[in-house]
Order: C-alpha cells, then structure tokens, then sequence
C-alpha cells in the first residue's frame, strides 16, 4: 500500500470517527418533550447542529473513502476501517471522559496486530 492510499484511509476513517464523537454529543444533548413521538425525535436529531456537524464530516469522510477506494482493493482497504475502533476509543476517552478498560485495551490491541499484518502483507 502507498503512503498516499495510507492518508486516503486515515483521513477518511479519521473523519468517519470524528463523526461517531459528534453524533454521540448530539444525542446525549438532545432534548424530548415527555410523549414524543419518533418522528418529533427524528426532528429532534435532525435539528442538533452537534449531529448535523457529524453528518457533514461523516460526508467528507466518505468521499475521502471513494477516493481511496479507486486506488486500492476493497480487501485490502476496508480491513483498516477497524481503524476507527482505535480512534472512536481515543476520542470517547479523551473528549467524551469515558473510561479505558484492560479488556479493551486487550482487543485494541488485537486490532492493531491485525491491522499490522494487513499492511505489510500484501
């Protein structure tokens, strides 16, 4: 894999992440008359600038994925969206306070291996 096609992934999963960190504020913001229906819920979310700013870098993210996606394999690429179980864990710790477990470093771990093994392998 390219260095090139490496930035395409990690900018795009990068983003995707960002998003997730984003949508997860919005919801834990958003607000519902007692009764609400699902659809003034749906109005609710739709409405969050929190969730709107992570549909929109979620977008960008996405292009970025395209792109990348003209110069490589999907089998080789889309393995490395577990990426973004390493960056949703870094941004859930570090911007949300949510705490980081032994179990979870373990399978991060496993992940980074896996990931390791992918890019060298081919």
């Amino acid at each position: 894999m390219t260095p090139s096609a490496f930035s395409l992934i990690l900018a795009s999963v990068s983003l995707s992440a960002m998003g997730q960190t984003l949508f997860k504020t919005g919801v834990g913001r958003a607000r519902f008359v007692d009764g609400a229906s699902i659809l003034g819920k749906v109005i609710g979310f739709l409405t969050s600038p929190w969730i709107m700013a992570g549909l929109a870098v979620y977008a960008v993210g996405t292009v970025l994925w395209l792109f990348a996606l003209k110069r490589i394999d999907l089998s080789l690429a889309y393995p490395f969206v577990a990426m973004s179980f390493i960056i949703v864990t870094a941004s859930a710790v570090l911007i949300l306070g949510e705490t980081l477990t032994y179990a979870r470093v373990a399978g991060l771990s496993l992940i980074v291996a896996g990931l390791v093994v992918m890019a060298f392998g081919s």
